[in-house]
């Protein structure tokens, strides 16, 4: 049984075309050329922060991160970037009973942008807040005392196999592949992620019906 369910944030509840967008201007190069570099990475299976090095070979991504902090061209989210399945989902699963946790890979500033949203979440957490990240076992292992349950009690839901669906379940908890998104699309029917996952979906409307006691 289901106790928790905890949510990546990338192509899992926000949209990633104004974060793709907000490079693109800082590194001024256009819009289309990080779109399909981002594309190209993806299809090797490498981390999107490749796209990156690709156009600024070297460049120090914390650093520039600052910058764009100091020049006022920092992260930003607000309604617009989320999905339209993500609000009533979520609502829908804590209406159920369920724990719901939104963690991800993110800055500390996002953690914060993403709370300023009131997202019908208990606990909305990033690696930059917790120093670890995604796929290491740490991370999850904060996940899972966020949610309050047991691994095998946990569900975690997101579009990157190497990322979400595989080291959370080699952590123990059960897994979502959400089809969305360059990763999500694109490895949606890779043999390992059917394997691996305990649920493959198209939309976050599907869990509140899988998960209904």
């Amino acid at each position: 049984m289901i106790r928790a369910v905890i949510f990546d944030v990338g192509e899992t509840l926000t949209r990633d075309d104004r974060y793709w967008a907000a490079w693109a201007d800082w590194l001024d190069v256009p819009r289309h050329t990080v779109s399909a570099l981002v594309g190209a990475v993806v299809a090797r299976g490498q981390d999107n922060a490749e796209a990156l090095r690709l156009l600024r070979p070297g460049i120090d991504i914390p650093a520039e991160y600052a910058a764009r902090e100091a020049a006022g061209r920092g992260e930003y989210l607000d309604e617009t970037d989320l999905y339209d399945d993500v609000r009533p989902s979520l609502a829908a699963l804590r209406a159920l009973g369920l724990r719901v946790v939104v963690a991800g890979n993110q800055t500390t500033r996002a953690g914060a942008r993403l709370r300023a949203l009131d997202l019908p979440a208990d606990v909305v957490a990033t690696s930059g807040e917790w120093g670890v990240a995604k796929p290491d076992a740490e991370f999850f292992e904060h996940a899972v005392a966020a949610g309050q349950a047991q691994p095998d009690e946990t569900l975690y839901v997101g579009d990157h196999p190497a990322n979400d669906v595989i080291p959370a379940a080699a952590a123990g908890l059960r897994t979502a592949h959400l089809r969305r998104g360059p990763w999500g699309h694109l490895w949606a029917d890779d043999p390992e992620v059917a394997a691996t996952a305990t649920w493959r979906i198209d939309s976050l409307s599907q869990l509140p019906v899988l998960l209904r006691r």
